[in-house]
């Protein structure tokens, strides 16, 4: 054997081994009770919702003048409200549904002040402190998004994600969760994130624990307009640490990849294969595609930074943003035709597997910190307890490393030290439930004071 081929198996040696002090990051248990609910997501149904919002012909914001019940972008929200109502009719009185409306002023850039109202649908949970959001837009946008005057079918952007949002409360209402899942329809999207800047707006104002946000704008299809077709995988994107945190601590400490919502996008990451087989997130850390964007914005502008933005894998931009026609033998428009059916279902189980598995797990462990008492080869970690939670976990990565790789259970204990040099890696505290779901990993904030971990406590 050469040299390099020495170096190379070698390095594949090492990389198959663990941590010195943890094992591999576990597989997620897979819980009937949501393996259930994602069994429950009917392909038909979203593809026979989405040709239903197709059918009002547009819902621009500004066809709110010549709106009808069968027309118009009101039209479809009184349709929308009828289906959540149906099903609250299903969830024993814990699911509200409601209209946020408000009057969105003239901006430089539209021709007049408009009416705004998003459709909210809440699942209230037996636990306080914990929100979950899985939202979408329902206004669309032909090649003119401020006339209303267009066909505008917004098959893909967005009828997709409302249906996937429709079919998700459907499959859900009837379970109790710890949590309170919100399913948020948004208005004005296209003009601004008006919407959802509002609805965001007035939970902050609310101090409202928001505590993940799941949001799904144009997940239809996998098939790009370069030709790329990839059916079993979703995108999700994340945002860095949010504005104003980006400092020379961050630097110092390393904590530029493990904001909030990177570590929902992880979470979501390691759940979906277990309850969608086959089907994967690639994981983009970036806010949003460039020259784009989405209502996960809204919310991580109003402070609640676990928000994320769930899109199909590849885009066809011929279907988007576009006046329905033909030229040169090409069909620009986004029509139904180009919505896949048992794509759009995989993303929506996706959908359902995670906001599920936060909800009826335990909270994230709270105040987590890193002990940097005197320099050695060890790492102490502390937390507050978490609801529901039986125990906890240390997670930990190399640096350089995407996902978490190596983990240690510790029992029900609030402060633990595994046998691994902070220098070198990343860690993370998440809350296992008596079940054996987990929570979303916390990154822990580094302290230096001294700590004396109760006897019992620690892991040689």
């Amino acid at each position: 054997m050469n040299a390099r081929m020495t170096l190379l198996f070698a390095g594949v040696l090492l990389a198959a081994v663990p941590a010195a002090g943890g094992n591999a990051l576990p597989k997620p248990v897979r819980d009937p009770r949501i393996a259930a609910l994602v069994a429950r997501i009917d392909p038909a149904r979203l593809l026979a919702d989405d040709e239903r919002l197709v059918a009002f012909g547009t819902r621009n914001d500004f066809s709110d003048t010549s709106s009808t019940p069968t027309h118009g972008v009101f039209g479809a929200r009184d349709w929308i409200v009828k289906q959540f109502r149906a099903i609250a009719a299903t969830s024993d009185g814990r699911m509200t549904v409601a209209l946020d409306t408000y009057v969105q002023p003239k901006t430089p850039h539209t021709p007049r002040a408009v009416t705004e109202s998003s459709v909210i649908a809440t699942l209230r949970g037996d636990e306080p402190g914990r929100i979950y959001v899985m939202s979408s837009h329902y206004d669309d946008c032909d090649g003119d998004c401020t006339d209303g005057k267009g066909f505008a079918p917004g098959a893909d952007d967005n009828g997709s994600s409302v249906a996937a949002v429709l079919e998700a409360a459907r499959a859900m209402a009837r379970m109790h969760f710890h949590g309170t899942i919100v399913f948020a329809c948004f208005d004005g999207e296209e003009l601004g994130l008006w919407g959802s800047n509002h609805y965001a707006r007035e939970l902050a104002a609310e101090h409202a624990p928001v505590l993940a946000v799941l949001n799904n704008d144009v997940i239809g299809n996998a098939r790009g307009g370069d030709g790329s077709y990839e059916p079993m995988v979703v995108r999700i994107f994340s945002q860095a640490l949010p504005l104003g945190t980006i400092d020379a601590r961050v630097n110092a400490i390393g904590s530029e990849n493990d904001s909030p919502s990177r570590e929902l996008s992880r979470f979501v990451a390691e759940v979906t294969p277990v309850y969608v087989p086959g089907f994967s997130v690639r994981q983009i850390f970036r806010d949003d595609r460039f020259l784009r964007g989405g209502d996960q914005e809204s919310f991580q502008n109003a402070g609640f930074s676990a928000a994320v933005r769930v899109t199909e894998v590849h885009e066809n931009f011929r279907h988007q943003h576009q006046n329905v026609r033909v030229e040169n033998g090409v069909q620009y428009g986004d029509l139904p035709k180009y919505v896949d059916a048992a794509y759009l279902a995989r993303v929506a189980r996706m959908n359902v597997a995670a906001i599920a598995a936060l909800a009826l797990g335990p909270a994230a462990p709270g105040n987590v910190q890193m002990v940097l008492e005197h320099l050695g080869y060890s790492t102490t970690l502390r937390w507050t307890k978490a609801a529901d939670a039986a125990g906890y976990e240390i997670v930990w990565r190399a640096t350089d490393a995407p996902q978490w790789q190596y983990a240690r259970p510790v029992g029900d204990v609030l402060v633990a030290t595994v046998p691994v040099s902070y220098d070198d890696y990343v860690f993370g505290v998440r809350s296992i439930s008596a079940r054996g779901l987990r929570s979303v990993a916390v990154y822990p904030e580094p302290v230096r004071i001294h700590v004396a971990p109760p006897k019992g406590s620690s892991l040689p």
